[in-house]
């Protein structure tokens, strides 16, 4: 893309206790999505500069070549779905020790369906004011999906990527429906994940989601913003629930890094992270004041490249479903409040969660191997780092971060899930065996 910092650094930051960036000459990574907005920030802002880091940020195909280009050292670090350090660690796909010491935000993303389907789901759902109450259960779609069926054809849906939140939460909102969203079975070496399904998902890279619907291809989707309203406007879909209205503050992006980068440039990682902090602050301080001038940033072509318009619906704390079916969903986007910036562990688990539920990981693990996978690639120890050291210079306050002096294992102010079920993080195999719908206890699919 892009831009590229050439300016001399030196706006008078403190740096408390961190030495000098051992690779000031950074290039890191994005899809073109509105949740990729802390890294535009921290660049525009002047955030980078500031912490002497020289950065071209640069927008790539799809998740696996950003993910494969981290992982050859092509890109420093990335904008990433929160479940590829993860999927990478353990080696579902690509095996590479990736790691995170920084949650870019919570929330953004929606299920958008077809015209067509929406007019078919429509008859099942109850309306109050001549709109249909939300949050929409996928027991609506169910008859359409058995129509689908009965009339030979399968009913398929596009999700990002295997290792995504998107494709996560699809699955959980199907399933809780009523819906079997299908198995993986890795270790037969099927990975298209749609053994015994309802609804075949597959992947289409974010931009091209609204398209392939339109084209027919898939019948509805999972993404971020902007290419849930991108099919409200272009008068082609219907976004039908948020993730939001799915697991109310819910885990998002990350930004990750290999842990080989990470011991080799420790200074650079820990000014990196406070670039990133001070960027996903000054996106949500004074009760999002920032959010008009971000949306004039990421509508550029070099960042999301839509029109603002368009990324305005969802970044200013509204949403839109049915045409004109405009609704207040103040924290669709959360970037700093809440603590989202810092990396639970919790979040891990419930990814890895999901992995084993849907048979990306074949085979029963021990509630220990959730805790230590999640130890390892969700570096709390480094975030606080860099978090204590903003404090110690002035730019932000201790009230900002969680205490660390805690554990701070599981992610605070979380709502119940759509489904009523108790997430508890420390209990995983558990929390996997009260589903209904997904593998429990010994089974493979």
């Amino acid at each position: 893309m892009a831009a590229t910092i050439s300016l001399i650094s030196g706006a008078g930051i403190a740096q408390a206790e961190i030495g000098a960036a051992e690779k000031p000459d950074l290039k890191l990574g994005f899809i073109k999505l509105t949740d990729m907005a802390p890294l535009a920030v921290a660049w525009e802002q002047g955030f980078f500069m500031d912490e002497g880091l020289f950065v071209e940020l640069e927008a790539q195909a799809n998740w696996k070549v950003l993910l494969d280009r981290v992982i050859t050292g092509e890109l420093d670090g990335a904008h990433m779905l929160a479940g590829q350090p993860l999927g990478a660690t353990i080696g579902y796909g690509t095996q590479a020790d990736i790691i995170t010491a920084f949650s870019m935000d919570l929330n953004g993303n929606g299920i958008t369906v077809s015209n067509q389907v929406w007019d078919d789901m429509s008859k099942n759902l109850p309306a109050e004011d001549g709109k249909p109450v939300h949050p929409i259960s996928a027991s609506a779609l169910k008859p359409v999906v058995e129509a689908s069926k009965a009339e030979g054809e399968r009913f398929r849906m596009g999700m990002v990527f295997p290792v995504s939140t998107h494709n996560y939460e699809l699955r959980y909102w199907l399933a809780a429906g009523g819906l079997n969203p299908g198995y993986y079975a890795p270790q037969r070496g099927d990975t298209s994940g749609t053994l015994e399904a309802d609804v075949h998902l597959s992947v289409t890279p974010p931009p091209q989601m609204p398209a392939t619907m339109e084209a027919g291809t898939i019948q509805g989707y999972c993404v971020g913003e902007p290419w849930n309203q991108q099919a409200v406007f272009k008068g082609i879909g219907v976004p039908v629930i948020t993730d939001y209205e799915i697991w109310p503050n819910n885990p998002e992006k990350v930004f990750g890094v290999t842990e080989q980068w990470a011991k080799e440039n420790p200074n650079t990682h820990l000014h990196l992270l406070r670039a990133l902090i001070r960027a996903a602050h000054w996106l949500d301080e004074n009760n999002n004041a920032n959010r008009e001038e971000a949306v004039e940033i990421l509508s550029r072509p070099s960042y999301v490249g839509a029109d603002a318009e368009v990324i305005a619906n969802s970044m200013t704390g509204t949403f839109e479903y049915e045409k004109g079916d405009i609704r207040e969903v103040p924290d669709f986007n959360v970037f700093f409040r809440y603590h989202a910036t810092y990396p639970y562990p919790s979040d891990a688990i419930w990814y890895l969660s999901q992995m084993r539920r849907w048979g990306q990981i074949p085979e029963a693990k021990s509630d220990a191997w959730y805790m230590e996978t999640a130890a390892r690639v969700y570096r709390g120890d480094i975030y606080a780092e860099a978090a204590k050291s903003l404090i110690e210079d002035g730019l932000l306050s201790a009230e900002d971060f969680p205490d660390f002096s805690e554990e701070n294992f599981a992610r605070p102010g979380q709502g119940e899930l759509i489904d009523g079920v108790a997430f508890t993080p420390r209990q995983p195999n558990a929390y996997i065996d009260q589903f209904e719908i997904g593998l429990k206890g010994s089974e493979t699919p």
